[in-house]
């Protein structure tokens, strides 16, 4: 059979990446003909890490992409879209797909639909309030990352709702080795950018410990500075050394903000951590409070006080730091893998059922 994948991203963008590229090599074996059409490329990507303004002529190529790339979908038995055809645009192209009878599978790791409802801007919010709830309930079935997204879907009227977590392939992930250890214990985040606000966030917290236990500091995918006292390290990513790097931190880090954005957010750093066998502390929101068990895998908190304190807690500890990351790679084996929810993509893709 032939499917077709209409990703936001390239392989380097960490959402197709995730949700698609890397199930690709899994369907193929199972004689699944895969064509990929991201929208944005790597270019995009490369200024969108940096920071820097893309000019709106490679905006307008884009779009004007996607839109011929539409016109092939009928050739395919499976269309997969990852979030929407168009970003910041109508939702008329998923609608003509829905009465073309072309029955597609919409994925979602995120709550994007709050770019639009909750935007700062008027038109946006007036024009494109309830996109994604039109993307949803033309669809033949959502991918919903976790349940907060799930039930967006839900009232969407969504046809079919499955909850399909972000999950990392195990295969790729050993267990950390506490025979040997760091000369500091590191305290480590990885993600993107965007995203490195919630870190900085932290700066306190990292200020107030630093003076009674020495650690450092590693950050992995963002170059922005923490403006603290201490060492604090700043790492390149690439997704051929990403689980070595974390796999030399002895305690991983998820702050959040508490705001509906976060809701829809799985938790992908939390899995990662535990996928290399570390203790974590998170903030307790959303999906965070799914895969964190408090008090036997990690920790989650509401407040910098108990930042403090469970850090403290955990850098004292070696022995207590062992024990959540055997914990929690348990969970990650047992829920969060490629391995054991690819059989459900497969089910979806060949027959239209998810077991």
């Amino acid at each position: 059979m032939k499917v077709i994948y209409l990703t936001k991203y390239s392989r380097n963008g960490a959402s197709s990446r995730l949700r698609s590229y890397q199930f690709f090599p899994f369907l193929e074996k199972e004689g699944i003909d895969i064509t990929v059409r991201p929208f944005f490329d790597e270019d995009y990507l490369n200024h969108l890490y940096a920071k820097k303004k893309i000019a709106k002529f490679k905006l307008a190529k884009y779009y004007f992409q996607r839109f011929f790339v539409l016109f092939s979908v009928i050739k395919y038995d499976k269309v997969v879209i990852e979030k929407e055809l168009f970003p910041y645009f109508f939702s008329w192209f998923e609608k003509l797909l829905f009465l073309l009878k072309v029955s597609y599978i919409v994925d979602y790791d995120d709550a994007v639909f709050h770019n639009y409802d909750l935007s700062n801007n008027k038109l946006i919010r007036f024009l494109l309030k309830n996109k994604i709830e039109n993307v949803m309930k033309y669809s033949g079935c959502v991918l919903a990352g976790n349940n907060y997204l799930a039930e967006k879907a839900n009232q969407s009227g969504a046809k079919k709702i499955i909850v399909f977590p972000t999950v990392i392939d195990i295969e790729k992930y050993n267990s950390k080795n506490y025979i040997t250890t760091n000369d500091k214990i590191i305290i480590g985040w990885i993600g993107s950018p965007s995203t490195f606000k919630y870190v900085k966030k932290l700066s306190a917290v990292f200020e107030k410990l630093v003076n009674e236990i020495p650690f450092e500091i590693h950050i992995i995918g963002s170059n922005e500075k923490l403006d603290i006292q201490g060492s604090v390290h700043y790492l390149n990513w690439s997704e051929s050394s990403e689980v070595a790097l974390i796999s030399n931190f002895d305690i991983g880090i998820m702050p959040l903000e508490n705001s509906p954005w976060e809701l829809g957010k799985c938790a992908y750093k939390l899995i990662q951590y535990m996928g290399c066998s570390l203790p974590v502390v998170a903030s307790s929101i959303g999906m965070n409070k799914e895969v964190v068990d408090d008090g036997s895998n990690g920790y989650l908190v509401d407040n910098e006080k108990e930042w403090i304190e469970k850090l403290r807690i955990l850098l004292n500890d070696s022995n207590l730091r062992k024990q959540f990351g055997k914990n929690g790679r348990r969970k990650m084996e047992q829920e969060y893998t490629l391995q054991n929810n690819v059989q459900k993509l497969i089910s979806l893709l060949k027959d239209g059922s998810a077991k």
